[in-house]
């Protein structure tokens, strides 16, 4: 009986062993898994913040106005003028046909650098002052325009529609940063003649910004459209960086548990 007992009680130390072994390969088998599962979402939450995190585009962002499908913040900064009108450039809400202004950009403080040396040209630092630089957030499916103020002078408006006063005349000109500033004629006040092709400035300002160029209406609309020069380019907004930590946050919450059951 007690070689019977024995033997036994081997057998069920063997299959203890057994099962130990078995429940231990299985919880390797699962880190394992775990492990992988963890860092393909890792990866992936990653391709979405380092690659996707640019705003949406613009639904116009040029003569035709300017309007955003998602709140999306624009940096402007001032390039210079040139006019003998001390000017400044402001953002405005166009609902139906009333125009509020929302936000000053840039402002001169005089009429120019040095009077009229260089077509009366004004520089950052001289006739603007301050970091020439500005941020303002575009709110989703509002109708914004840019107004150039010029004192006695009135305003013009970067939406060609909205300059009633003089016909709705294109009265700024948009397009890539580099290209149309070689195309313009800074210190002369020859018309533009390519005006109308500057008209749209949506997809640059997501890649390397977009230049913005007004005439101010003066020397009886003379169209040198070199009057007040600023650019602008959208800002990615880091809302991708909270929804990773919320995404990896949660994945080690679900792993830890995965882990207590197994265990």
């Amino acid at each position: 009986m007690k070689n019977v007992s024995k033997l036994a009680g081997s057998g069920n130390s063997i299959d203890k062993i057994s099962d130990n072994l078995i429940m231990e390969v299985v919880t390797k088998q699962q880190k394992i898994m775990n492990t992988k599962l963890f860092t393909a979402l890792a990866a992936s939450a990653a391709i979405t913040l380092f690659g996707t995190s640019a705003p949406a585009q613009a639904f116009s962002f040029g003569s035709n106005g300017i309007t955003f499908q998602e709140d999306t913040t624009v940096n402007f900064k001032f390039q210079e003028s040139h006019g003998a009108f001390t000017s400044s450039l402001g953002i405005y809400s166009v609902n139906n046909s009333t125009l509020t202004q929302v936000a000053s950009l840039f402002s001169e403080t005089k009429s120019s650098d040095n009077d009229g040396d260089n077509e009366w040209k004004g520089s950052l630092g001289n006739t603007v002052l301050g970091s020439g630089s500005v941020f303002f957030k575009f709110l989703a499916n509002q109708v914004y325009t840019l107004g150039l103020s010029s004192g006695s002078n009135g305003t013009v408006y970067s939406t060609s529609g909205l300059n009633a006063a003089s016909g709705g005349s294109q009265q700024a000109v948009f397009g890539e940063s580099s290209s149309l500033w070689n195309s313009l004629g800074k210190e002369t006040t020859s018309t533009f003649q390519a005006a109308g092709q500057f008209t749209d400035g949506t997809g640059s300002l997501y890649k390397g910004g977009t230049l913005i160029s007004f005439d101010d209406r003066g020397n009886v609309n003379d169209k040198d459209f070199q009057d007040f020069t600023v650019s602008a380019e959208a800002v990615p907004e880091p809302i991708t960086m909270t929804g990773l930590a919320l995404g990896l946050g949660g994945l080690i919450s679900a792993r830890r548990r995965r882990n207590k059951a197994v265990s």
